[in-house]
C-alpha cells in the first residue's frame, strides 16, 4: 500500500469516527521526515516516530462557508514542503431521474435534495500528490461500515483535478 493510500484510509477511519454532517476538511500531506526536520516539536506531538518516512496528515483551516469548495480550492496555493493535500467532504447524491427537477434557486435546490427519498449521503476523501498520485475513499451513509468503504485513484475525478490544480503555478497574465 502506498503512502498516499495509507493516509487516504487514516483519514477515512477518522471521520468516520467523528460521525455524518461535518464541514468540509482540506489537510496538507508532508513528509515526516520533512515535518521532523523543520518542526522537531511538532512531529514528537504528533507521535512521528523518528526513522519512519510517512506521510503526515496536517488539518488546514475550515474553507470559507461562503465559497464553495472548488471556489475555495481555486484560491490554495503550497508551499514546496506540502508534498500532497486531501481533502474531506460530504455531498448529497441524487438518482439520475431526480436531477430534471432540481429548482434553480440554490436554496430550493438544497432542501430539494435534502429531502428527497432517493438521495444518499456520501462522505469522499480525495488525496493527490505533487507527482500525480491520487487515491480516494468513499463512504454511503446507507452503508456506514468499514468493509463497505469503496477505495481507488480515481473514483472523484473532477475533486482529485481540483486539488491537483492547487499545486500548479499560477499563469502569469497577457503580456503589454
Amino acid at each position: 500500500m502506498s503512502l498516499l493510500e495509507e493516509v487516504v484510509l487514516d483519514l477515512e477511519r477518522h471521520s468516520a469516527q467523528e460521525g455524518w454532517d461535518s464541514a468540509p476538511r482540506i489537510y496538507a500531506l508532508v513528509r515526516s521526515t520533512e515535518l521532523r526536520r523543520a518542526e522537531p516539536d511538532l512531529a514528537d506531538q504528533l507521535g512521528l516516530p523518528p526513522d519512519a518516512d510517512t506521510l503526515a496528515a496536517l488539518e488546514q483551516p475550515s474553507l470559507p462557508d461562503q465559497a464553495s469548495v472548488e471556489d475555495a480550492l481555486a484560491t490554495i496555493a503550497w508551499p514546496d514542503a506540502v508534498e500532497g493535500c486531501a481533502l474531506v467532504m460530504e455531498r448529497i447524491v441524487l438518482p439520475p431521474e431526480a436531477e430534471d427537477n432540481i429548482p434553480e434557486d440554490e436554496a430550493e435546490a438544497a432542501e430539494y435534495a435534502s429531502s428527497h427519498p432517493k438521495r444518499e449521503d456520501v462522505r469522499m476523501i480525495v488525496g493527490v500528490l505533487r507527482d500525480g498520485a491520487r487515491h480516494s475513499a468513499l463512504r454511503l451513509r446507507r452503508h456506514d461500515a468499514d468493509d463497505e468503504v469503496l477505495t481507488g485513484p480515481d473514483l472523484v475525478p473532477a475533486l482529485a483535478e481540483a486539488l491537483a490544480a492547487t499545486f500548479e503555478p499560477d499563469e502569469p497574465g497577457p503580456r503589454g
